[in-house]
């Protein structure tokens, strides 16, 4: 996706996905569920300390206060995406609170290529479902495809594509099923070229 993103952009949109993939780590190599909950608190405590202090020693952190806060994201927006990875570890997963991570993320960025925040919200909850799906939540992949009509009908704005892209690859995933292709793949490549010519999912 970072290879589609105006140059001026990149180190922002890069330290927004590392801040939330720092938190999908935590899931991912949870054992012990209540361990990766403190964890993830602490993310979400060290991002809305951002607003008022300098960030401590950890590179991640150092980046969203150099890049994000600048291009007027704060550190409580960033807070927010941590409830989504936070419900992974329940043992009844809330779907509503993953796809909201999934908005939230694809708000920020949005703003941050200068595009239209409100067009992402069916997008971005899908692409978040079906990557979380991806990790062996299958139950939230039937709960992604409730997305699929209305996406149909939308052609996203050229300055929406790097992001959006993401939900056409999380379409492709969906109506593919499992065995998942593997990123970087080049039928996904051809899709987000596809995608990047027409807007359209």
């Amino acid at each position: 996706m970072l290879r589609l993103v105006p140059f001026e952009v990149r180190p922002a949109i890069e330290a927004l996905w590392r801040v939330d993939a720092a938190m999908g780590d935590v899931v991912a190599r949870a054992t012990q569920p209540a361990l990766a909950a403190v964890k993830l608190a602490w993310w979400r405590e060290r991002l809305g300390e951002l607003d008022t202090g300098p960030p401590p020693a950890e590179p991640r952190l150092r980046a969203a206060a150099e890049y994000l806060l600048p291009a007027n994201v704060t550190g409580a927006e960033l807070a927010a995406l941590e409830d989504g990875w936070a419900a992974l570890l329940e043992e009844h997963v809330d779907a509503a609170r993953v796809a909201e991570r999934g908005i939230q993320l694809f708000r920020l960025a949005a703003r941050l290529l200068g595009a239209d925040e409100s067009r992402t919200g069916e997008a971005a909850a899908l692409y978040a479902l079906v990557s979380v799906g991806r990790r062996d939540v299958s139950e939230l992949m039937d709960k992604a495809g409730t997305y699929l009509r209305p996406l149909a009908r939308q052609r996203f704005s050229r300055p929406l594509r790097p992001l959006t892209g993401l939900a056409r690859l999380a379409v492709r995933d969906l109506k593919r099923g499992a065995p998942f292709e593997t990123e970087g793949s080049p039928p996904r490549l051809a899709a987000m070229l596809r995608h990047r010519l027409t807007g359209r999912i």
